[in-house]
């Protein structure tokens, strides 16, 4: 088992930056998956972003490629999500997820552990 906890969600105008954090409760093994997902309200969730925690893979989806960057510091068991010009449709709640074994589908289905989310809000 391994415990999620997001952090560094907010409200910030078009065009901003925020920075997300999750932390895990234990050591991350380097070929776990770690991935950042949203679900915005009535929306189904998306994944975002996923990483292999030892480094050597990520994948973006495409509306956010270029704009959002995915990394994994394994010494302070810390999944990252660095979102840069920040649009409207990006409002949504943000969760981190974690995979046992290497990186698959980014879909929600394919991940095992699960964060409480943290709320991200986008205006103009």
């Amino acid at each position: 088992q391994v415990q999620l906890v997001e952090s560094g969600g907010g409200s910030v105008q078009t065009g901003g930056s925020l920075r997300l954090s999750c932390s895990a409760s234990r050591y991350v093994y380097k070929t776990y998956c770690m991935g950042w997902f949203r679900q915005a309200p009535g929306q189904e969730r998306e994944g975002g972003a996923q990483i292999v925690s030892g480094g050597g893979y990520t994948e973006y989806r495409d509306s956010v490629k270029g704009r959002f960057t995915i990394s994994h510091d394994n010494a302070k068991n810390t999944l990252y999500l660095e979102m840069n010009s920040l649009k409207s449709e990006d409002t949504a709640m943000y969760y981190c997820a974690a995979r046992v074994n290497g990186c698959a589908y980014l879909i929600e289905g394919a991940f095992t552990y699960w964060g409480q989310g943290t709320q991200v809000t986008v205006s103009s």
